[in-house]
Parts: C-alpha cells; structure tokens; sequence
C-alpha cells in the first residue's frame, strides 16, 4: 500500500506504507497498535499543521540522539558499531515538513486516500 498525500497548493508526496503509517503515528493521526486500517484516509487541517512539523522534529532529534548513544555504547564495549536504515527519518520526514509548512502558509489542508 501507498500513502499518497495531496494538497491544493504542493504537489503529491508518495510514501511506502511503513514510512507513511510511521509519519502518521508521530503526529498523531493513527495509534501505534492500530491496525483495523484506519489511516486508510484523513485529514490534516491548517491548525494542526504546526503541532504536526514539532512532532516530527522532535521524533527525528531523539532517533538521532539514540543511533549516537548507542554508537557510543558499541565503542564503549570495543563492539561493532550498530548499523541503521541507509534512509533516515530526518531524510523521511524533510519533505512532508516542507509540505505542512507551505499548507500551514497558505491554509489548506492535507488529505490522503482521498
């Protein structure tokens, strides 16, 4: 399944399942142990937009702030370093961030499944 997100003012932004559910969960539209497919389609309005972009800022600083504690941990212990997904979630989330702030701007909202 793909998410596909569209705004009257951006264009598509297309996400794998597991990243677009991932986003969705940090900002709150979906709960992590939903799984009757709720997030099959919504919406996210204007006033949500700038409590949505902090969300995510947030989730990405402590994925970078655990992935570096535990490098330092594995270096502590003269282990091997832990590997990490190549893409991360700041590379995942720049542009949806990019997409809430123009829709924040310019006040339309976000649909998917739509």
């Amino acid at each position: 399944m793909l998410y596909k997100f569209k705004s009257k003012n951006t264009g598509d932004l297309i996400m794998l399942q597991p990243n677009g559910r991932r986003v969705l969960e940090i900002i709150g539209k979906v709960a992590p142990d939903d799984t009757e497919g709720s997030t099959a389609k919504g919406i996210i309005l204007p006033q949500q937009m700038a409590a949505a972009v902090v969300a995510l800022e947030a989730a990405v600083v402590n994925e970078e702030a655990e992935q570096a504690a535990a490098k330092a941990v594995a270096l502590a212990r003269n282990e091997a370093v832990p590997r990490f997904e190549a893409i991360s979630l700041r590379q995942r989330t720049l542009p949806f961030i990019t997409m809430l702030q123009r829709c924040e701007k310019t006040g339309h909202e976000i649909v998917w499944g739509v």
